[in-house]
């Protein structure tokens, strides 16, 4: 029998916390308000939960609410992380995936992925996971928007799962589901993909220069000058399209590309060889004023995009990408050179694979660059064809026609692999 009558109950005004015994109190604010309230240990907490307002509940409705509720806990149950949890709006997955790629897009340097990651999951997850709660998504439905594209678009396939993956991962984390992604059986329920080909599509070093030579048969423009820069400094697609002015030293001489620009998140220093010099001067006859882009857009003045360089590469018939030129530039050193392989990885702003050398190695190679880098682009493009361009309107200078050495048909092209 507990310690409270009805009477009683009714008859308590004072406040403060009335026991009826076996954890169940009925409590009385400075403010007049009556509320049945349980205090009991949940996994070795003490838990005051909140039974209701005891004009409501009766005495002996909630001594019944009461013992509800230690029978719960007696069963390995937390209502009171239930009832917090009841509480929290459970958001449906189109909603958390938006949200949580706003807050990881932040750490990301790369606009062009920032921008996939949420389109591929707007393709592929939303049709089928939108409008579901992220607390009742579970392994088949994320099977299910898999299987529809995991043999026809592979590596697509894969980053969705991953993103999907990364969405209910960062709910669990936010508590808004109760465990994390499940993708660890999904591969079991999932046929086997072909296998990847991991390598970018390259021409052979030797192939390079008439490359060039046919580019620079072309009419002098941004994204023609960008690709030269590009073939002859071994720098990543991005890192050229959104060059500045501010990052070039006066003499051009020295191309500094900052921290937050890079894939490794180092700066890189970029010894500019004489043919480097030289792309860096034709372009400035083509800068637009009050313009920090090297290569600005010929309409918007922005910064190149990614397409602007690839849709050159493929107009040229070749069957390369852009990135593919860096594999060149590393076969011709492995081929042509005795330069060591760290010297070779720095040109292209690699990471050391080896920890521990990578710990005790503080040097960048600079002097040993420069002198690699020229001799790259003393095999790309000889000293002959720099070229010296005269002070006249930049209408005239975009005719002015290239040194070109061999216009003839390129040699047959073969895949070489990205290293």
């Amino acid at each position: 029998m507990g310690k409270l009558t009805n009477s009683m109950v009714n008859a308590l005004s004072e406040p403060g916390r009335y026991a009826d015994g076996e954890g169940l109190y009925l409590r009385i604010s400075p403010a007049g308000g009556r509320r049945w309230v349980l205090r009991i240990q949940i996994h070795h907490t003490r838990n005051d939960i909140t039974i209701g307002d005891a004009r409501h509940i009766s005495l002996k409705n909630a001594r019944l609410e009461a013992a509800a509720l230690r029978a719960q806990v007696a069963k390995g149950g937390d209502p009171a992380a239930e009832r917090r949890k009841a509480k929290k709006k459970i958001p449906r997955f189109e909603e958390a995936a938006r949200r949580a790629h706003a807050e990881m897009c932040k750490g990301w340097k790369n606009g062009k992925h920032q921008q996939q990651w949420i389109k591929t999951l707007e393709l592929y997850a939303f049709p089928k996971l939108g409008k579901r709660t992220v607390d009742k998504i579970d392994g088949p439905m994320i099977r299910d928007v898999l299987a529809e594209i995991w043999l026809d678009i592979p590596e697509t396939a894969r980053r969705v799962r991953q993103r999907i993956g990364a969405v209910l991962d960062w709910c669990y984390a936010k508590g808004l589901r109760d465990s994390e992604a499940p993708l660890r059986s999904l591969a079991r329920g999932l046929p086997r993909q072909p296998k990847r080909r991991g390598h970018f599509a390259a021409l052979p070093h030797f192939e390079v220069p008439a490359f060039l030579d046919t580019l620079r048969a072309k009419p002098m423009s941004a994204g023609t000058l960008a690709l030269e820069l590009l073939i002859l400094t071994a720098v990543r697609s991005g890192e050229v399209r959104h060059a500045l002015w501010s990052e070039v030293d006066d003499d051009l001489t020295i191309w500094t590309i900052p921290a937050e620009r890079m894939k490794m998140g180092v700066e890189h220093i970029v010894p500019l060889s004489r043919q480097a010099a030289d792309v860096l001067r034709r372009a400035r006859h083509l800068s637009i004023d009050d313009n920090s882009y090297i290569f600005p857009g010929p309409i918007s003045g922005a910064a190149l995009t990614d397409m602007a360089l690839l849709e050159l590469v493929r107009g040229m018939d070749v069957p390369v990408t852009v990135h593919g030129f860096r594999s060149s530039f590393r076969d011709w050193v492995a081929d042509e050179t005795d330069a060591a392989d760290e010297v070779a990885e720095a040109c292209l702003a690699h990471s050391i694979g080896n920890k521990t050398k990578a710990a005790y190695l503080r040097t960048d190679f600079f002097r040993k660059r420069r002198a690699l880098m020229q001799l790259w682009a003393d095999h790309c493009l000889p000293p002959a064809c720099i070229v010296a361009l005269p002070a006249q309107p930049v209408a005239t200078i975009q005719q002015t026609p290239v040194p070109v050495r061999n216009a003839a048909t390129l040699p047959t092209l073969r895949r070489h692999a990205y290293r």
